[in-house]
């Protein structure tokens, strides 16, 4: 529906030429606007009509009285079911945090979600085989798991930005949840109205700067400059992915093309997972939720990690 409302908006209201940069450009524009908003919103609704009748200290509660590891398990399991990009998964990672879950197990959520979805497997498998694949799959959910306590070793709560805590206050001052059905979808629809209206000049930002590059930059580009066994090409790698937003399936026939170059697997991996999980739009968009030093350590302990896991794979390869 949304790969529609695109092709309706770019190529024959506009008249673009789907073969053109600025084409492909419109069309993923409008594309995932549409997508995210609708996300967003609905996401956004659906969590503010469950903190209304289930309070932000039930929550925790439900999540403390877990050892670490299972909540974890929680999070990078959900987030590896979600067939989500790295954008559409922030309205999740906004409901989470106002809900009170620690902002460690919260990142391993963000972090898998965008990276494995089962969708993106059975592609994989049948294009790459089995063995990619599942170093694929292992290897994002290690990130996710590890890169999840590398930033609950930071304390990252003090880096939320303070509107969602005041929202967290307002919700634990209420003597009773909300069980009303109307009470309920009012403050739901408030809740929507709260976050996208902070939001909504970033995700705006956000989709142009992914829209840019994925109708300028062409994927030929990335296969060229990335080949060799140089050590360096890992890290660079891990830099071409950032701005290069995609999801995990969208990326997959990069790497396909990439690997029949002759580009070593571990550097391949490696742009995979930038692209899926450390985009420049996911960052802009994230920005109105943690401040800029949450958001750069995110990014360091990513990049940092997406370069040993492509070390690592060359190494063994």
């Amino acid at each position: 529906m949304f790969e529609r409302l695109g092709d309706l908006v770019a190529f024959e209201i506009l008249r673009l030429s789907p073969e053109s940069h600025l084409g492909a450009a419109v069309q993923f524009f409008v594309m995932d606007v549409a997508k995210i908003f609708a996300l967003l919103v609905v996401v956004i609704y659906a969590m503010g009509l469950l903190r209304a009748w289930l309070s932000p200290e039930r929550v925790r509660a439900f999540v403390r009285g877990r050892p670490d590891w299972q909540a974890r398990g929680m999070a990078v399991t959900l987030g590896a079911v979600t067939p989500f990009c790295s954008c559409s998964s922030v309205p999740l990672f906004i409901g989470f945090v106002e809900a009170g879950i620690p902002l460690g197990v919260t990142f391993s959520f963000l972090i898998a979600s965008p990276m494995i979805n089962e969708v993106a497997a059975v592609i994989l498998v049948g294009l790459l085989g089995w063995k990619l694949a599942v170093l694929y799959v292992v290897a994002g959910l290690v990130v996710a798991w590890f890169g999840g306590i590398a930033m609950q070793r930071f304390r990252p709560e003090r880096w939320v930005e303070d509107y969602v805590w005041k929202i967290r206050v307002g919700e634990a001052a209420r003597a009773e949840p909300d069980t009303s059905l109307l009470r309920r979808h009012r403050y739901a629809v408030g809740e929507v109205e709260e976050i996208v209206g902070r939001i909504w000049r970033w995700v705006l930002i956000g989709i142009g700067v992914g829209a840019l590059f994925h109708g300028f930059v062409p994927a030929g580009w990335v296969t060229e400059h990335l080949g060799g066994d140089d050590w360096s090409t890992v890290p660079v790698a891990v830099l071409v992915g950032i701005p290069l937003y995609s999801n995990a399936t969208g990326i997959i026939p990069v790497a396909e093309a990439m690997l029949g170059k002759g580009v070593a697997v571990g550097t391949t991996l490696a742009l995979m997972m930038s692209v899926a999980a450390l985009s420049l739009p996911e960052m802009l968009i994230l920005r109105k939720v943690i401040r800029w030093q949450a958001l750069v350590l995110f990014a360091a302990v990513l990049a940092v990690a997406f370069t040993l896991v492509g070390w690592g794979f060359n190494l063994i390869a």
